[in-house]
């Protein structure tokens, strides 16, 4: 299915200005006849016809704001649509499409800012819309359960292919939204994790939901851009509005990255307190302050070490006698 933008119809006012004239003239016409009593009842009848006729032409006008479409069909046939603010006038057979025009979903193009908000009944919107899908619960490549949510801006570009290529183009896109979601997840461990192929290239890499929010916003981007493609849609953006552990196991986890962190500034201390031990047995081989052993050179290393990477402070004691 093609899209067929009828450009020739912007000529709503003029016609508006003629099918009135057309039915004024012919009830003026007809109630002259009948008051005049002349016997032209028939020319009377068919000028009441012709104002009726253009009363009836008249269902053919149609406005349109900005970033607003309306696709028609006749007697079943797609004909056109029309699209961009202004008056038009379009045959009063044809009649609207839109199999979207009464799904509620959580996204932007839903919302009504008041209950007497003019519904927007079967005109199709061409802004810029916000999707956001409830959060799901997905298993990362490791198997371990997180919660995620996304928010995907779309918008209309093919309005045949929207309405006529599938059911209902705002279902098809939260599904497709979810199904996509599902399948980029579950290929990026939550945090870093040793010997995980995020790319696909047979190679470890430190990808992960986590550190790598924006890679995987537009692997899902173009994941569900493939998608909707037939369904006349397009994917402006996506980004990530919510990533955490699932309950279940979010304590633990939150365990594992405290002692995780531990770890890590052990090693700090230690590696600095090594550091620190071996420029005071230089300095002091350097001065000929003391000529120690080796035996007392490793008890001097054990209290150092000790003192340095200790979480309490140091008690000193003062030995008053002799070194040996």
């Amino acid at each position: 299915m093609t899209e067929k933008v009828l450009s020739q119809n912007k000529n709503g006012m003029p016609m508006l200005l003629i099918l009135l004239a057309a039915a004024v003239a012919g009830m003026v016409v007809f109630f002259w006849t009948i008051s005049a009593d002349n016997g032209s009842v028939v020319v009377g009848i068919l000028c009441l016809f012709v104002a009726l006729i253009a009363l009836f032409l008249m269902a053919g006008l149609k406005v349109l704001k900005p970033q607003e479409a309306l696709v028609l069909t006749l007697f079943g046939k797609y004909v056109g649509t029309l699209k961009g603010e202004g008056f038009y006038w379009v045959n009063p057979f044809c009649s609207a499409v839109n199999p979207a025009a009464g799904t509620q979903l959580n996204q932007s193009g839903d919302v009504k800012s008041s209950r007497n908000a003019e519904p927007s009944g079967m005109k199709m919107s061409l802004k810029i819309m916000t999707l956001s899908n409830n959060k799901q619960k997905i298993n990362d490549c490791l198997g371990n359960p997180v919660e995620i949510g996304i928010a995907v801006m779309w918008r209309v570009v093919d309005t045949a292919k929207a309405a006529f290529n599938v059911d209902n183009y705002k279902a098809f896109l939260s599904l497709q939204c979810d199904s996509a979601l599902r399948n980029i997840v579950r290929l990026y461990p939550y945090d870093t994790a040793p010997n995980v192929d995020t790319t696909g290239d047979g190679v470890a890499d430190d990808g992960s939901l986590r550190g790598s929010s924006e890679v995987v916003a537009e692997r899902i981007k173009a994941e569900i851009q493939a998608r909707v493609e037939e369904a006349g849609l397009e994917i402006v953006d996506a980004r990530i509005t919510y990533l955490a552990y699932a309950p279940e196991i979010a304590a633990v986890m939150l365990q594992r990255q405290q002692a995780s962190a531990i770890v890590d500034a052990r090693k700090l201390i230690v590696d600095g307190a090594v550091g620190m031990v071996e420029m005071a047995l230089e300095r002091l081989n350097e001065n000929n302050v003391v000529e120690l052993d080796e035996e007392r050179k490793a008890a001097m290393v054990s209290n150092l070490l000790v003192v340095l990477c200790g979480n309490k402070d140091a008690q000193p004691i003062v030995n008053s006698g002799s070194l040996y």
